[in-house]
């Protein structure tokens, strides 16, 4: 499992990223701002570096 889950990593971060995208566009959700840069830097790097 652990194997898996790093191989994806970069894709997993890029699906909670989407997901927290649509639900603040859905509805008003508070502090989200600083969360969004980060997580779609991490899940970039993630992709390029091909975990």
């Amino acid at each position: 499992m652990a194997l898996v889950l790093r191989r994806n990593l970069g894709m997993l971060l890029l699906g909670v990223y989407l997901l927290i995208v649509g639900i603040v566009g859905l509805t008003p959700v508070p502090m989200i701002g600083p969360v969004l840069p980060i997580l779609a830097l991490l899940a970039g790097i993630f992709i390029i570096l091909g975990r």
